[in-house]
């Protein structure tokens, strides 16, 4: 009987020194001016700079040292009612309902703080500003005031929250920053065994925690929810790691030996220790990039929900490997290219579908706008199809 195993979204990393990760390669970040020194590389146009570290051999803590100034910890602020602020009314004046509660005043509320998340810094390429990386379910609720506190403890006032509607990503603007940035990885290169480190707030308690552990796979797909089994979410072509991912991590780095990061944690599973999952950081190139040109999370959607047929499962059925259309959204691309329920696309934009080249991994490389090709399998024939990949409206 197949054992079912929940996924849990870390709404709300520890220690670990001695042990060293070897590269043959320069750790790099990117620094704001005011910590320029003489032996930095500056750039005269923009208020940031490239500090390379040309050791051969970095131990976590150089790692943890270079890198730990650009995670940042973002917490939330609500105002709740005072215990035993509503109370009875003694003197039994006005309606029934008057004489048990009286309407709370301004002083019968307090501001509460809580540690929910975590974030990281980047560079935007094109037009130089700093932003902060997190998970979208971290900043969720439109109701929370949000604050983000840097390894100082310093605070600060995020301006503007910018969520992706397809993944679960956020690009957090925020005021007055001038931290350092972490250098982005190439997610796609990642090898099974390699050394990472991931940094949090570990529990929504303890800021700037850092675990260690290695890739336990790629190209990953789960169904994850939060603690409750609410707000179930689909996760494709996420990154496995054994690095101890604990509630309050989500949103922070995944970092490899080279001290880039490489994925944004995301989530852990309820049934099984050293099982977490983090998004892919090309995923945020790509966000990134498109964000930078539109100003909004414009995306290509297709407008379909699938099932990835294995190569095995390919050959048991007799059937092509690929995307199996489960349905097709009222209003979508799809359903304006015609695919159909049943359909199984092999190839997108002239790539196969494998279950390391997944349909969420090709689309996301893909402008709004742009026509694909899909080649497709449908009652036993091969057809190609051309489809315009609108801005959606699902």
């Amino acid at each position: 009987m197949k054992k079912n195993t929940t996924f849990i979204i870390l709404v709300i990393l520890a220690f670990v020194g001695g042990a060293y990760l070897s590269t043959s390669n320069k750790l790099e970040k990117v620094l704001p001016f005011f910590l320029q020194d003489k032996n930095s590389i500056v750039n005269e146009e923009a208020a940031y700079q490239i500090t390379s570290f040309s050791d051969d051999q970095l131990s976590i803590s150089e790692v943890v040292e270079a890198v730990g100034p650009s995670v940042v910890t973002i917490s939330a602020e609500k105002n709740v009612l005072r215990s035993g602020s509503v109370n009875f009314n003694p003197f039994g004046f006005g309606s029934l309902f008057e004489q048990f509660y009286q309407q709370p005043s301004a002083d019968d509320f307090e501001t509460i703080e809580q540690d929910i998340g975590t974030g990281f810094v980047v560079l935007a390429e094109k037009n130089k500003r700093l932003f902060v990386i997190t998970n979208r379910h971290v900043v969720s609720d439109f109701n929370l005031n949000y604050l983000l506190y840097d390894y100082q403890d310093q605070v600060y006032k995020i301006s503007n929250i910018y969520r992706d509607p397809i993944n679960d990503l956020a690009i957090l603007a925020v005021e007055n920053m001038n931290l350092p940035a972490l250098k982005m990885g190439d997610s796609d290169q990642l090898q099974i065994g390699e050394s990472v480190v991931a940094i949090g707030t570990a529990l929504g308690q303890f800021r700037n925690t850092v675990t260690r552990g290695i890739i336990s796979g790629v190209g990953r797909g789960i169904t994850a929810s939060n603690a409750f089994g609410g707000q179930q979410e689909n996760l494709d072509n996420i990154i496995q790691t054994d690095a101890a991912i604990n509630p309050g991590n989500s949103g922070g780095p995944l970092i490899n030996a080279r001290g880039e990061v490489i994925a944004v944690n995301v989530a852990t599973s309820a049934g099984a220790d050293n099982i977490g999952f983090a998004l892919p950081i090309n995923l945020v190139k790509n966000s990134l990039e498109n964000f930078e040109a539109t100003g909004e999370f414009d995306r290509a959607v297709l407008g379909v929900s699938y099932a990835l047929i294995s190569e095995k499962a390919a050959l048991l059925n007799e059937v092509p490997q690929g995307a199996y259309i489960q349905e097709v959204f009222a209003d979508s691309n799809a359903e304006r290219a015609d695919l159909k329920v049943g359909d199984i696309i092999t190839k997108f934009a002239g790539k196969k579908i494998t279950e390391t080249e997944t349909l969420p991994k090709l689309l996301n490389k893909i402008q709004v706008g742009n026509e694909v090709e899909l080649e497709i399998w449908r009652e036993g024939k091969k057809q190609t199809i051309k489809i315009e990949l609108k801005k959606s409206n699902i």
